[in-house]
């Protein structure tokens, strides 16, 4: 059994970015999960990195947009991320070199997507974790 049982933490976009870098220069924070709480907006950046550990630098990366979440609860490492009923990625883990005014939540994806690539608007649901069907 899981250590750790929890239920999804739902968002929706409340800005949206469309723009990648190359040399971002993220670095992962040590921490393998995040407590959340409803109406917090969180950065929500896609990378072709995986496999990372704690202090790794992100530099390939798209950006989606700032999610508002819809309830609290907790986000971890290797959550599945749903966007439009499909896994889009993994929960990767958090950059915090904006916090306290916000985490980045890197989600590690085959390709470094952006708003445009996902077709997302502004109120697009975001589900993060479990209670997710895959496939």
């Amino acid at each position: 059994m899981s250590l750790l049982v929890k239920r999804a933490v739902q968002g929706v976009f409340a800005a949206l970015l469309f723009h990648r870098q190359e040399e971002r220069g993220m670095r992962l924070i040590e921490f393998e999960t995040r407590c959340v709480q409803q109406g917090e907006i969180h950065e929500i950046v896609t990378t072709t990195h995986s496999d990372c550990v704690a202090g790794d630098l992100i530099n390939r990366v798209g950006f989606l947009g700032f999610a508002e979440m819809k309830c609290g609860g907790v986000i971890g490492r290797g959550d599945p991320v749903v966007i439009h009923n499909q896994v889009i990625g993994y929960v990767l883990g958090f950059d915090d070199c904006h916090f306290p005014n916000h985490y980045n939540i890197l989600i590690s994806t085959t390709e470094t997507w952006t708003a445009e690539d996902l077709k997302l608007e502004v109120e697009s649901p975001i589900m993060f974790g479990s209670g997710i069907e895959e496939g």
